[in-house]
């Protein structure tokens, strides 16, 4: 059973994931209309991961037999001023994400919660290699200083990125 003070954190979280899912899909949607398709793609897969996060919290909560509460979805933002500006976006949200997993999980540890602690042990360290990818983008899109060139090559190499779903273990 979870108490209430970490069941009302693991809401909080599962709201949060579901915005970061609504967040990257905003972000997918001005990726296209300023015609970088492939950006526009790298947003749409990290929007599907962020709805399996979301889903993992959803389930977690009820296998404790704890009570979900959806709420509101706030509006994301709907426009940035250059590519460079939506990754540093997307990097500054993975932070407050990362901070946010961690007060979780210091919360666990708080309550003496180690079914929640160990659940929460994968978001930490799937937020370590978050963080790295979207830095290491932005770091290109700095040295390629919207050179259209490399800008190009960098929207190909990210219209690769595919969906691949957590192995059922990390579920």
């Amino acid at each position: 059973m979870l108490t209430p003070s970490m069941q009302n954190a693991l809401n909080s979280q599962l709201n949060a994931e579901y915005y970061s899912s609504y967040l990257y899909l905003s972000m997918a949607a001005y990726c296209e209309e300023i015609s970088l398709k492939g950006f526009a793609n790298w947003f749409r897969v990290q929007s599907q991961e962020e709805m399996v996060h979301a889903m993992k919290f959803f389930n977690f909560i009820l296998d404790r037999r704890g009570k979900v509460e959806l709420k509101a979805i706030e509006g994301p933002p709907i426009k940035w001023d250059s590519s460079q500006a939506i990754f540093e976006a997307s990097l500054e949200h993975e932070k407050s994400v990362s901070q946010r997993l961690n007060k979780l999980a210091d919360l666990a540890v708080k309550e003496s919660d180690h079914a929640a602690h160990a659940f929460l042990e994968w978001f930490v360290t799937e937020q370590v290699e978050e963080e790295a990818t979207v830095d290491q983008i932005l770091q290109e899109l700095r040295l390629i200083n919207n050179n259209p060139t490399g800008l190009y090559m960098l929207n190909r190499e990210l219209a690769q990125r595919t969906f691949a779903p957590a192995p059922a273990a990390a579920t």
